[in-house]
């Protein structure tokens, strides 16, 4: 039987083109497949794999005293999900184009959000009802199909936009007010939060264990809706079989969770489109529009 886990881990690496090669070879010799990404301030990976074998290397990674917090996220998949195996060093594990900004302790992230467990973020909700206000730490695609209700999701098509569109006037309001922001599996808001409170946000938090986390913990019967976007041949998951459709069809507006790639290859964009209009066009929008093919 196979699995996928995903875990990260903000902490101090000192050699982390060594790092890369030890966890090249193990994963490589557990015969697993996914992204791993190392850079000074920790470990970022998806992985799938058999679950004896994935086990194995979660024992094997743990056992390296920096990675001895390691918390892994199960979900259902395999290593057919994956084309291969990648284990790169990258200045950040997330691109925000700010590595410099960072400093990480074995702690975390040094000056962030406060984390809070999902059911730490129900109770703060109903302590402070609409005054707390979730933002979306993904890019925009990723909520197209599922997001917390009420969430502010920002027009952003990478991470690295994020630094200038919360300095944008007109999110000034939220400076002022409780603030929660999440991500697929925690590490892009962790990032986000020590962003916001160094240009002015008062209240800042963010969801431990990220959307996954929440969804093992309330899965449909929580504050979420819709689908969770994923970066694997999967594309999305849902919790359960009454998981609410959100998306939007870009063609007739009918509601769908399928992502295909626009049919122009030189455009290739992912878009939303419902089983019905998919076998009339594989076209964007745009595309569809100039008829280019």
């Amino acid at each position: 039987m196979q699995k996928i886990i995903m875990y990260y881990l903000f902490t101090p690496l000192k050699d982390p083109m060594a790092v890369r090669l030890w966890q090249s070879a193990l994963a490589d010799k557990l015969n697993l497949r996914g992204r791993i990404i190392i850079a000074e301030h920790g470990i970022n990976a998806t992985l799938g794999g058999d679950i004896d074998d994935l086990k194995s290397y979660i024992k094997t990674t743990k056992s390296y005293p920096p990675f001895d917090n390691i918390d892994c996220k199960w979900s259902d998949g395999s290593w057919s999900d994956f084309p291969g195996l990648s284990v790169k060093v990258r200045p950040e594990l997330v691109t925000f184009g700010m590595p410099d900004k960072l400093t990480v302790d074995q702690t975390g992230i040094v000056g962030g959000g406060k984390r809070l467990s999902p059911n730490q973020l129900h109770e703060l909700v109903s302590k402070k009802g609409d005054d707390v206000i979730m933002v979306d730490g993904r890019n925009k695609w990723e909520a197209a199909i599922g997001k917390f209700k009420k969430a502010i999701v920002m027009d952003v098509k990478h991470t690295r936009e994020f630094p200038k569109r919360i300095n944008d006037p007109k999110y000034e309001y939220l400076k002022h007010k409780t603030v929660v922001t999440y991500c697929t599996g925690g590490i892009r808001c962790e990032v986000l939060t020590k962003l916001m409170l160094d240009t002015g946000y008062k209240e800042v938090y963010q969801l431990d264990g990220g959307i996954i986390k929440y969804l093992d913990t309330y899965g449909d019967d929580g504050l979420w809706e819709g689908s969770l976007y994923v970066f694997d041949k999967r594309i999305s998951i849902q919790s359960s079989d009454r998981t609410k459709v959100i998306g939007i069809c870009v063609h007739c507006g009918k509601r769908t969770s399928r992502y295909l790639n626009c049919g122009n290859i030189s455009c290739n964009q992912q878009i939303l489109v419902c089983d019905q209009c998919s076998h009339r066009t594989r076209l964007c929008a745009d595309c569809a529009q100039t008829k280019l093919i």
